[in-house]
């Protein structure tokens, strides 16, 4: 009884949790050959439909252009420095504090933090079981990034596959909050489907728990493209304006 106790314990490894995890996404390979990404879709956000579209290169890029109205703002991230422009709040881009900047780094990582962590040199511990994303069965893991971000991961026992992680640093979808720094911020990941062979969610839900509005919101992608062309003045802090058609 106890060796069949020793096995079961030692098969239910942080890597091997990993591991299954990237297989049902579509592999290792796979997830590591993407080196673009761009997503296209709407965000319910208090009540109001905004059109997003999220355009990312790997390492090296990870911006959110928005519409709200008649007017375009975005979020953009590079390794060496970050932007914010929301036009009905600000006439021009300010730039992000070195904090933000830091903690945002993992956004340019496409296949996740998770892929490969050791390489990228992270670190990650089981937890245990745990419950998330409305009631799933989970596996929890607390991941160390190389820049000391903490973020924590709820893999679904049944399908392998992300279901909700948690930080309080922020990521592209939501920011920490200013009241409360260390109000962690949960984002869930749901409806999956396949695009060029790899699994993305095609909703993405921000919650936070410190009772702001500005970085909750839902997410849900229509359009998806894997290793496309991006312009190059997206790296550049301009709002892009959509031609009329």
């Amino acid at each position: 009884m106890f060796l069949i106790s020793v096995q079961f314990s030692s098969a239910q490894t942080v890597d091997d949790v990993i591991a299954k995890y990237v297989s049902a996404r579509g592999g290792k390979a796979k997830l590591l050959s993407v080196q673009t990404l761009y997503m296209e879709g709407i965000r319910q956000m208090m009540g109001t439909d905004h059109i997003v579209k999220v355009s990312k290169v790997q390492n090296k890029l990870s911006r959110i252009d928005f519409e709200v109205g008649t007017q375009n703002g975005f979020n953009l991230v590079t390794p060496t420095e970050g932007w914010f422009y929301i036009p009905f709040r600000s006439p021009n881009p300010f730039p992000m504090q070195a904090d933000v900047v830091a903690g945002q780094q993992t956004d340019l990582d496409i296949a996740g933090p998770l892929v490969d962590y050791a390489a990228k040199g992270h670190k990650a511990e089981l937890i245990g079981k745990d419950t998330a994303n409305g009631g799933d069965s989970c596996y929890k893991i607390k991941l160390t990034a190389n820049n000391g971000k903490i973020i924590f991961y709820w893999i679904a026992i049944k399908s392998n596959l992300l279901v909700e992680s948690a930080t309080t640093s922020g990521n592209m979808f939501g920011s920490a909050s200013k009241k409360d720094p260390n109000a962690p911020i949960y984002t869930l990941y749901k409806d999956y489907a396949a695009v060029d062979g790899i699994q993305f969610p095609h909703t993405i839900i921000i919650k936070t728990t410190s009772g702001e509005n500005g970085g909750g919101g839902s997410t849900t992608f229509d359009k998806m493209q894997v290793n496309g062309p991006i312009d190059t003045l997206l790296y550049k802090h301009i709002p892009i304006v959509t031609p009329a058609e």
